[in-house]
């Protein structure tokens, strides 16, 4: 089994755990993590009778999302910029792929980026509190890394444009109401519950399971190929606005921004 740095893949019998393990970088995405998502999911693809995941996360938080020193080279560079748009269809691509289902521990928020491998999951066990957000638009680029794709097919059309044009936040309360997670624990259970979910996935007939996800991700692979490619063009041309510098740059020196719209 493949080593990773920003990650952590183990196998114990049929089930796998994947966990996103830099803590002290609120398990942010950047160019290495990309990478990694990519080949750990692919790994888990060709793993030999596997029958679940449990896809969780170390520290307070589950993703913090894109990283912002990633952007800004993105930003400066063409080149950063086509292969980090390259890289966010891969990752979603790779995560689509895997046979066995998927159960996520959203023990802590998930933004951006982390709201979108959370969201393209079989299964979300959560908390009350826990927020989950794709605030793109707030620091100057389309939702194009599978935003668009994610969230309406979980939420609804008109619910994920309010959250999606807004980046406002939703809580796991509401987001159980609303169906973008399957189930909702007390804080302190949810690793407990999720683990239960995929121990009892394993124990359930593979062929149906898999055949039954399969069928369903259609669905979601039909609607990659409409959504994807205009999503990350947009995305690609935001990557290169001043508008970007202009949000990271606000947020750093904690000022209202003032965009151009370029």
């Amino acid at each position: 089994m493949t080593d990773f740095d920003t990650l952590r893949l183990e196998r114990a019998g049929d089930v796998a755990t994947l966990t996103l393990c830099r803590p002290e970088l609120l398990n942010r995405v950047d160019q290495l993590a990309h990478r990694e998502l990519m080949l750990a999911f692919r790994e888990l693809q060709e793993m030999s009778g596997l029958r679940a995941v449990l896809f969780a996360a170390e520290g307070r938080v589950f993703s913090a999302g894109g990283d912002f020193d990633f952007m800004r080279q993105a930003n400066a560079d063409l080149k950063v910029r086509v292969e980090m748009i390259q890289e966010a269809q891969q990752v979603v691509q790779a995560m689509l792929d895997v046979s066995p289902p998927i159960v996520v521990a959203l023990h802590g928020d998930a933004i951006g980026l982390g709201a979108t491998l959370v969201l393209a999951a079989d299964a979300v066990v959560t908390h009350a509190a826990v927020r989950i957000a794709d605030p793109h638009v707030a620091i100057g680029l389309v939702a194009g890394d599978g935003g668009c794709l994610v969230w309406p097919q979980a939420i609804g059309m008109m619910r994920a444009k309010r959250h999606l044009l807004t980046g406002d936040p939703i809580t796991g309360d509401d987001a159980y109401r609303a169906g973008l997670v399957s189930d909702l624990v007390e804080r302190d259970a949810v690793a407990d519950a999720a683990r239960a979910l995929v121990e009892r996935l394993a124990a359930l007939p593979p062929l149906a399971v898999q055949g039954t996800k399969r069928a369903l991700n259609e669905v979601l692979r039909h609607r990659f190929a409409e959504v994807m490619p205009i999503s990350l063009a947009h995305e690609l041309t935001s990557l290169g606005s001043d508008d970007l510098r202009e949000a990271i740059a606000a947020f750093k020196e904690r000022r209202t921004p003032t965009y151009a719209g370029r």
